[in-house]
């Protein structure tokens, strides 16, 4: 079940402005009976201000009337009152300074010992741009004489699983576009 917005505040409205049963506003702001009591006591939530939740929609004045004369009844959130979770995008992911340096080395891996995945792909496995992939593949990047192959999951710069994951779909790409995968190369050309 849901829980309403604010659910102390709401709570200390319904106390101060209803003649609910501390169980009937326990169980709709989802707290135990003890800790409403204890608001209505003053013990806790001492100047918290109520948070009418018929004017915010959260529950209608009929169906708090009809908790009011049946103390069995419960109070049930309206549907709508709140708003669904939005799925926030994964969005760049930060790496620390110190793991900064070791992007290039666990590019370079990459580009030898998985030559399937693609520059989009290992950007998104890594968390780097498409132009330090290109310059590491070049070797025109700033700092190429010191770059040594390095696995980015011992550099912790991914996962096993989100590099397993990257390759699988990557062979799965070359798979469908009739694509050789590269072991397949190096043993045509042995």
């Amino acid at each position: 079940m849901a829980q309403p917005l604010m659910p102390k505040a709401t709570a200390v409205w319904l106390i101060e402005k209803t003649s609910l049963s501390f169980e009937q506003i326990a169980d709709f702001v989802q707290m135990h009976p003890l800790e409403v009591q204890a608001i209505a006591d003053g013990e806790v939530a001492q100047g918290i201000i109520g948070y009418d939740p018929v004017q915010n929609g959260q529950v209608s004045r009929e169906d708090i009337a009809r908790a009011e004369a049946d103390p069995n009844a419960r109070l049930h959130l309206a549907a709508g009152a709140i708003p669904p979770n939005k799925n926030r995008g994964k969005g760049a992911r930060y790496t620390p300074v110190s793991k900064r340096q070791d992007k290039p080395d666990g590019i370079l891996w990459l580009l030898r010992n998985h030559p399937e995945l693609t520059v989009t792909e290992i950007g998104k496995l890594l968390g780097t741009t498409k132009d330090t992939i290109v310059k590491v593949r070049d070797k025109t990047h700033l700092n190429s004489a010191n770059i040594k192959p390095r696995d980015p999951v011992i550099l912790g710069l991914c996962t096993q699983s989100a590099l397993n994951a990257a390759v699988a779909v990557a062979r799965a790409r070359m798979t469908a576009e009739g694509k050789p995968l590269p072991e397949e190369q190096a043993t045509a050309e042995d």
